[in-house]
């Protein structure tokens, strides 16, 4: 399948910018040093907004931030498990200190681990519910502070799953923490109105991100075979949604869970395969 060039720069340079009125928010990313969360963060760095990236690795992290500084896009790095003792407080105390004000939370590093229930055990269930549950509804709390402050609000969107909604075969516990994040994002929606701040969720079918290099052809083929518009996603395709519910055209946008997924929810069956 055709893939879009992997440099930071032509990535970049290939999105189009629409919303003007994004340009100097600040926006924080978790997971934005690969995968869909870099290509959030390429986005919004080309509407022109303030960057927080985060990520596990320091070099991997500290690459984006450098490389979008390079396209005159003001970033920062933060490194670090957000699982572990005050590395949450430390984010937020440092993208404060670095931009005194937060626009946008993206909630989107996740564990993406899926086992059957008799391979699941108790360690990667703890796991995810920290990496799934707990990290976003602390980041979306300390979020939440900092922007009821502000006089404009601000946006909070999770990166949930289409496992949230139907689930995968030998999907545990993964589909469970996405299902959990769902209800999060509805309950915070309702909550946070009041103070201008709307809350909704992104739930990406397959996506192509360069994780999947290497795979095979043939694997790769089939599986796009079974979704209704015959390709994966891309990066971009999530980022494009972030970008609108972000802007003044998404701001009567709340409490919604929003499936990119090629038809994937949609469909009872693939196609030659009737049930």
């Amino acid at each position: 399948m055709e893939r879009p060039d992997s440099s930071l720069k032509a990535q970049f340079k290939a999105i189009r910018p629409r919303y003007p009125e994004l340009a100097g928010k600040v926006a924080l990313v978790t997971g934005s040093s690969r995968g869909i969360g870099k290509g959030i963060a390429l986005r919004l760095a080309r509407e022109r907004m303030k960057l927080v990236i985060t990520g596990l690795d320091q070099v991997e992290t500290e690459t984006v931030a450098r490389e979008l500084g390079e396209l005159e896009v003001e970033a920062c790095a933060f490194w670090g498990d957000l699982s572990e003792n005050g590395n949450i407080n430390r984010l937020f105390d440092q993208s404060l200190a670095a931009y005194g004000r937060l626009d946008l939370l993206v909630n989107n590093a996740a564990s993406l681990i899926k086992r059957s229930i008799f391979e699941a055990g108790e360690d990667l269930l703890e796991q995810q519910l920290a990496s799934n549950i707990k990290n976003p509804y602390l980041c979306a709390y300390h979020a939440a502070k900092i922007m009821a402050r502000q006089q404009e609000g601000g946006s909070i969107i999770s990166i949930s799953s289409v496992g949230g909604l139907q689930a995968h075969w030998k999907g545990l516990p993964y589909d469970v923490t996405k299902g959990a994040l769902d209800s999060m994002t509805r309950a915070m929606a309702l909550e946070l109105a009041d103070y201008g701040i709307r809350v909704n969720a992104i739930a990406p079918g397959a996506i192509w991100t360069e994780q999947r290099n290497g795979a095979p052809e043939e694997k790769t083929k089939a599986v796009a075979e079974r979704i209704p518009l015959r390709r994966f996603g891309y990066p971009q395709d999530i980022a494009s949604l972030i970008a609108f519910l972000t802007s003044p055209e998404g701001n009567y946008i709340t409490g919604q869970i929003i499936y990119v997924d090629g038809g994937i929810t949609a469909q009872l069956s693939p196609r030659n395969q009737p049930i």
